[in-house]
């Protein structure tokens, strides 16, 4: 039997057995050759991710604990943010982004049911959900091509009186007009929440301050999702500057509790037994006062663990993304009088998560003999998610009521829904990967 000198060695020696596993079974080792499957994205990770989490397995602490804690300080750094809270998924980062903006604590800036939020509608469902399901009212204005943001030329007739937030996402990792929607924003006191899902890394300039998407709204979400810039399997994030929305953050993350003392400490303030709150009796315990209907979104400190290990790989992974991106456009320009090809926004530097083309109507070409052809090839293809999400059937029961509204119709919008499609430019895609899918497109258009 196996004996060690202590947990310490112990743990180095399962570490380093672990990465011999890697290394033996799950390494790939193999090149691409034609006819292999080519995904859109996916997880890339090797030995250091399983060691991580193995090391969180270890310790069997189950919830959010010391790998939370090291992964939120330093995504608050990179991202130039002073506060940044795990939670389980992109759309529950969404969830809480939006509800924190509900919470009576903001006053007039609170957003009620009824209150309006400007949006897209080519979007992911759940940047759209929360405010529908609040009973506030989103409204639509179009997209650019070959942007594929929200156009900045809308918003003011889509404002009202009613108009509290602007509520959008940077575009497979193209940002969205910043300067114009910050300029907007300010000038009639409006929230902004950047959807960062897909933007890990982009960054934008504005009159000289170079910040990082994410870090320009007064709160935005991000998502670890395995296709994602990085992984911790399920997960997202949610990151503000403003010490209120932190707080609500925290509540609305945590069942909507009062008290913000970490998971397994008790009486920071150290007023557990001695406050007044609501009709509670005074001296309620403190932990289980409610001060908002929140939820439990707590992250795991395993998946944590494997973000912690992703972060140190996510400049490459950055840098990876833009070098493919860049190999694919410049392979496609041939086929530009088919293809609407993407283009980065003025002032920008994307961290590019897909590679988006719009087929042109005047070709006569369709976009799903397009994708079909791809598919038969073994490439993974993807539409741009929802498309135009008032067309699905989620949207049934309210569609044509004052649920939403929409301004000055939704053209490319539809031209979007109807003839976009979008390949990936993953950190885990090689060179003759990318070639084999930019002939692949070629042949497909020609």
């Amino acid at each position: 039997m196996k004996s060690w000198k202590d947990e310490e060695e112990a743990r180095s020696i399962i570490k380093d057995m672990i990465s011999e596993y890697y290394h033996d079974f799950k390494e790939n080792k193999k090149d691409f050759t034609e006819g292999d499957r080519i995904n859109y994205s996916g997880r890339v990770f090797d030995d250091c991710e399983m060691r991580y989490l193995t090391d969180a397995m270890l310790d069997f602490w189950l919830t959010t604990g010391r790998f939370s804690n090291e992964f939120e300080k330093r995504f608050g750094e990179f991202l130039g943010v002073r506060y940044a809270h795990l939670v389980n998924s992109g759309s529950s980062a969404n969830l809480i982004a939006f509800m924190v903006l509900t919470a009576p604590e903001l006053g007039e800036h609170q957003i009620k049911r009824g209150d309006e939020v400007i949006t897209v509608a080519a979007a992911f469902p759940t940047t759209v959900a929360p405010v529908i399901q609040y009973g506030a009212v989103p409204v639509f204005v179009d997209m650019t091509i070959p942007q594929y943001n929200i156009d900045v030329t809308r918003l003011e007739d889509a404002r009202s009186e009613k108009t509290k937030a602007v509520f959008v996402a940077h575009t497979l990792g193209n940002p969205i007009d910043l300067r114009v929607i910050r300029e907007f924003c300010n000038k009639y006191n409006l929230w902004l929440i950047e959807d960062n899902c897909d933007a890990l890394g982009s960054e934008y300039t504005i009159d000289g301050e170079t910040r990082k998407t994410g870090a320009w709204g007064d709160i935005s979400t991000g998502s670890f999702y395995p296709p994602h810039h990085m992984t911790m399997g399920e997960g997202g994030i949610v990151c503000t500057d403003n010490p209120t929305l932190h707080k609500l953050i925290l509540s609305y993350r945590d069942w909507g509790r009062d008290c913000i003392c970490p998971s397994g400490r008790d009486n920071l303030c150290g007023h557990r037994f001695d406050g007044k709150f609501g009709d509670l009796p005074k001296g309620y315990d403190h932990k289980y006062v409610y001060s908002h209907l929140g939820y439990n979104l707590k992250v795991t400190d395993m998946q944590a663990a494997v973000g912690c290990a992703q972060l140190d790989k996510l400049p490459g992974f950055i840098e990876a993304r833009r070098r493919n991106w860049e190999l694919l456009h410049k392979k496609l320009s041939c086929v530009e009088d088919k293809l609407i090809l993407p283009e980065a926004a003025l002032g920008s530097n994307p961290s590019w998560f897909g590679f988006l083309m719009t087929v042109r109507p005047e070709s006569g070409l369709k976009r799903n003999d397009i994708t079909t052809s791809l598919e038969k090839k073994n490439i993974q293809t993807r539409l741009l998610f929802s498309g135009n999400i008032i067309k699905h059937p989620c949207f049934d029961e309210i569609r044509g009521t004052d649920a939403y509204r929409v301004v000055g119709g939704l053209t490319n919008t539809d031209l979007i829904m109807e003839n976009s499609f979008w390949v990936g430019v993953y950190p885990g895609m090689s060179e003759s990967m990318l070639e084999y899918m930019a002939e692949s497109i070629i042949e497909a258009v020609k």
